[in-house]
């Protein structure tokens, strides 16, 4: 069985498959590798995009010596020990980290050292981006490439090129179901194959189904997907229809979003859409992010299902967003009142509105604005019918 991932790793950056905006001669990653002038970097991007194959191709055109760890299990002594090992010699040594994101705080206050004084290239990589989860003293001292998923195009030519290293047949149905199940994942593909070629030198649609029965997903983060995806699930929602607020929901689910995530977005679009409208929104969603927290999936979709069609069948309203947005705005501008004496801390002119059946009319800004226009809309109709009710008393 041929090793495909091993065999066809890049060598340098013209070997490079579907990331051409980092590989080809004008680009800059590949300018400052070849000035020798790379700082210390940070990739981002799907699974099978070639992070891995980045940084050895960095490590080679450099010239230096390279040492790979996971964050995952990665341990301070065998850092400095490296760090020992290079301290004197002329050759820096570039030390590969894959899993960047998991860096605890301890492991990244140890780089800070040598990453200041360029005695090492650290180069990192993560399916996420990593600058959120990393010291702002680390972030401030590299710089932040993002990979993409391969298409298919690329996917075809890696295919052709793995298969005409070896006598493997593959019928043109088992070539297209390689390469479009695979997701951009060159090295979901390449695995795909490998296990194939074990078992037959004739690569049929029903092999590959058989190891494979479905095709992965692009997931969610691709160029920009991850955004329009979530996008497209709050317009969908805010404009109150359920069924595509269903669907991409579906479709954040299917391509790996986190629970937590999704149950925050819905959390935020409680208040700033529906807001006083139904304020039940917030509430439901709220134990809606707790639950999901607790649960995951795939349970954790039944929950966000329910608050998705709860939401999209809520009456709307954004008037506390555009109120305090309003408030905010003023303030930036230099609206700075004086607080009325009467509602200063202690002050004994202060009326207590339960003294007076719940109201009573007195002053609470020195200059009278209005942030707040309510709506009549659900529950908020009630609250602006309310607060009507006793301005009107107040002048009688």
């Amino acid at each position: 069985m041929s090793d495909f991932t091993h065999l066809l790793r890049p060598k340098t950056f013209d070997d490079l498959v579907g990331q051409e905006h980092l590989s080809c001669v004008d680009a800059p990653l590949r300018i400052l590798c070849e000035n020798l002038s790379l700082g210390h970097s940070f990739f981002y991007g799907p699974p099978g995009s070639g992070k891995t194959s980045i940084a050895r191709i960095i490590a080679s055109v450099m010239e230096l010596p390279f040492y790979e760890f996971n964050a995952t299990s990665i341990k301070i002594e065998q850092l400095r020990k490296i760090f020992d090992k290079h301290k004197n010699t002329l050759q820096k040594p570039l030390i590969f980290i894959d899993e960047v994101h998991r860096l605890a705080k301890n492991q990244q206050e140890v780089l800070l050292p040598v990453m200041e004084n360029n005695s090492v290239l650290i180069i990192g990589a993560s399916t996420e981006n990593p600058f959120f989860s990393l010291t702002s003293a680390i972030r401030s001292r590299s710089m932040l490439f993002e990979l993409k998923y391969i298409s298919n195009e690329k996917l075809f030519l890696l295919l052709d090129t793995a298969l005409n290293t070896t006598e493997l047949k593959c019928d043109k149905d088992a070539k297209e179901y390689l390469v479009k199940s695979s997701g951009g994942d060159a090295r979901a593909m390449l695995k795909l194959l490998e296990f194939s070629s074990s078992i037959a030198a004739n690569i049929t649609l029903k092999l590959l189904k058989s190891l494979r029965p479905n095709a992965l997903s692009v997931g969610s983060s691709e160029a920009g997907v991850h955004y329009d995806l979530t996008s497209a699930l709050i317009k969908s929602i805010r404009g109150s229809d359920m069924d595509a607020g269903i669907y991409y929901l579906a479709r954040l689910i299917d391509g790996g979003e986190s629970a937590d995530f999704i149950a925050r977005r819905l959390v935020i679009l409680a208040s700033e859409d529906i807001g006083n409208a139904n304020p039940q929104a917030l509430t439901l969603t709220t134990s809606c992010l707790t639950s999901v927290s607790k649960i995951g999936f795939p349970e954790a979709r039944i929950i966000l299902a329910q608050a998705v069609v709860y939401l999209c069948a809520s009456p709307k309203s954004n008037s506390s967003y555009l109120a305090i947005n309003s408030a905010l705005k003023e303030i930036n501008e230099g609206l700075m009142l004086e607080i009325p004496k009467n509602i200063t801390q202690r002050n004994e002119a202060y009326l207590y509105p339960h003294d007076f059946g719940g109201y009573i009319k007195q002053t609470y800004m020195s200059k009278h604005i209005k942030f707040v226009e309510l709506k009549d809309i659900g529950y908020e109709k009630k609250m602006k019918e309310w607060i009507t009710d006793i301005n009107k008393f107040s002048k009688n």
